[in-house]
């Protein structure tokens, strides 16, 4: 059976895996970055094409407080405020990193260019452009990991299992997505970096390989994780006409940078029934936007698609091209023209709050287990502010790297043979299920992400929580043991699905735990039964496993302690 040694293994290679690479291979140790996919063109970074909140001041006077300042008011009073001020007070650096790395970030007059996006004081946003953010700094982080001979990448290894042993990490086990077979990894550190969860519902705006794989290795593995109720629901995501090779939440910079108009069915703006002032400003926070457009479609008042209409026809087509040129042109050849009709957008599942829980190096309760990026919670509270999830990936990224190396310059490998084996046989047990009479996985998969939005979606009840609790756990004591498999394991995604669905069942029972758990409504959790926010709830929410069950507790948000400082 293969088996990799290494000093650091990072397990996700998007922006946040990438750059922990980096950082800890900086350190000089050995590191092994793996992904399910292939190595750097995968998760969420890849497929962003807008904006990076950071203060920089080059676009008007900012400081790195004042991005806290906004930080900490979209959190709603559940951030961790020392992660908060760590990501604000790092991305700076980050930015001008990455240029010296050779990305080429939008300038105006000699500086950086910014603007203004939602929730923001002031104009904060760099970007490389309006379609290719993503892809250019993905493509920097690409170049920079080739170059560090220090770091062995690799492809199509899906980590299915943390091997941790008396309170600490030591290395994982891996499905070879091609050939079906298993390899083992002994590690000194490691390093979770494989994105979010928004896979688990059926309107989305992320890479399919985000199921929250991250969330359940963890969990797994003895470590907590944090308010996993919270789940981001981008409030314009592209619903209709067709869009081909274009990111779905591309609307955000029209919308804000133009004044697009959200309107009801009955071409009315109505943002102002729901709590926040838009005529003329167009900055809603995401979850007010999202809660406004759903309620007015449950009023009958929604567009054909389910959604809203956004509409930029007050606008004259050469401001429009002005703003964003090329991007005009391609919506044409979708056959999108801007000047003569709406677009249809709504609510889809774009990011998670939540996640696992971490200190200020990043790393969990059990020592040597780190996260970085998506997979980190507590940073953003009850909501994230607009652009502040790569720079997220940036910095925990690097703190994470940083960490992890210390840890492993300082540590002796713990391999012990006979414990990989025992996780290895049942794991093994799980892959060799092949009944004919069986469930396909991917048809569960889709069942659950089904569930997921129409019971633990935008807008939750008890009830709702609760008949979604139940069939999820049903699907753990009952379905899983009777897939369909097959036998063929070259190329088999059966198994592949089949592992997938293990670990976005349990990472979909502690969205609905959690959600059941809090009795209130605040930023990205709007229960319906419990509409108004309750100070008894400024708490956050932790879960862990003890002898295989959830349970929960309370703990009073961490609050800016001076680790870090704010001011420049």
């Amino acid at each position: 059976m293969p088996h990799f040694s290494t000093d650091v293994l990072v397990i996700g290679a998007g922006g946040a895996g990438m750059y922990a690479a980096i950082a800890a291979a900086q350190k000089g140790v050995s590191v092994l970055l793996l992904d399910k996919g292939q190595v750097g063109r995968g998760g969420a970074t890849i497929m962003a094409q807008m904006t990076v909140a950071v203060a920089l001041g080059e676009q008007e006077p900012d400081s790195v407080a004042l991005h806290l300042e906004d930080t900490l008011k979209a959190g709603r009073g559940l951030c961790n405020e020392e992660l908060s001020a760590l990501l604000c007070r790092d991305g700076p650096a980050r930015i001008r990193e990455m240029e010296q790395w050779g990305t080429r970030w939008a300038r105006e007059n000699g500086h950086i260019k910014q603007e203004m996006a939602p929730g923001h004081s002031v104009k904060r946003c760099c970007y490389v452009d309006f379609l290719n953010t993503g892809p250019a700094v993905a493509a920097t982080l690409r170049r920079k990991v080739s170059e560090i001979p220090a770091i062995r990448r690799v492809s199509n290894l899906a980590a299915v299992e943390i091997l941790a042993r008396d309170g600490h990490a030591n290395g994982a086990i891996a499905l070879n997505v091609v050939d079906g077979g298993f390899v083992t990894i002994d590690a000194k550190a490691v390093i979770l970096a494989a994105g979010g969860l928004t896979k688990l519902y059926e309107r989305n705006s992320a890479s399919a390989n985000m199921g929250g794989e991250a969330y359940a290795l963890a969990l797994w593995a003895g470590a907590e994780l944090i308010d996993m109720e919270f789940v981001q629901f981008f409030p314009i995501g592209h619903l209709a006409p067709r869009l081909v090779g274009m990111d779905p939440i591309m609307w955000d910079p029209f919308r804000y940078k133009l004044g697009g108009k959200l309107l009801n069915g009955k071409l009315e703006e109505f943002i102002d029934r729901y709590g926040s002032t838009d005529f003329g400003k167009y900055n809603a926070t995401r979850d007010i936007a999202a809660y406004a457009i759903l309620k007015e479609v449950e009023a009958g008042r929604g567009t054909p698609h389910g959604g809203a209409f956004l509409d930029f026809r007050h606008i004259p087509e050469a401001q429009l091209r002005s703003a964003f040129g090329p991007v005009i042109d391609r919506l044409l050849a979708n056959g999108i023209d801007l000047t003569k009709s709406p677009v249809e957008v709504g609510p889809m599942a774009h990011y998670h709050m939540g996640g696992i829980r971490v200190d200020a190096n990043m790393q969990t309760r059990i020592a040597g287990l780190y996260a970085a990026g998506e997979a980190v919670g507590g940073a953003n509270g009850a909501n994230r502010l607009s652009g502040n999830a790569i720079i997220e990936a940036f910095v925990f990224g690097a703190r994470a790297g940083s960490a992890a190396a210390e840890t492993a310059l300082r540590s002796r490998s713990d391999w012990i043979e006979k414990f990989a084996a025992h996780a290895l046989s049942r794991l093994q047990s799980f892959a060799s299920v092949s009944n004919g009479n069986g469930i396909p996985p991917i048809s569960l998969q889709a069942e659950l992400q089904r569930l997921m939005w129409e019971e633990a979606g935008p807008f939750r009840t008890g009830a709702k929580l609760g008949a979604a609790l139940a069939r999820i756990e049903e699907m753990q004591k009952n379905d899983l043991s009777r897939l369909n498999i097959g036998g063929a394991r070259q190329f088999n995604l059966d198994l592949q699905d089949g592992f997938e669905l293990r670990a976005m069942l349990a990472t979909a029972q502690t969205v609905v735990r959690s959600a059941l758990g809090r009795t209130e409504s605040r930023g990205a959790h709007q229960r319906e039964d419990f509409p108004a926010p309750d100070d008894a709830y400024l708490q956050n929410q932790m879960l862990e496993l003890k002898d295989g069950k959830l349970e929960s507790h309370w703990l009073p948000p961490v609050r800016f302690l001076g680790v870090a400082p704010i001011d420049d």
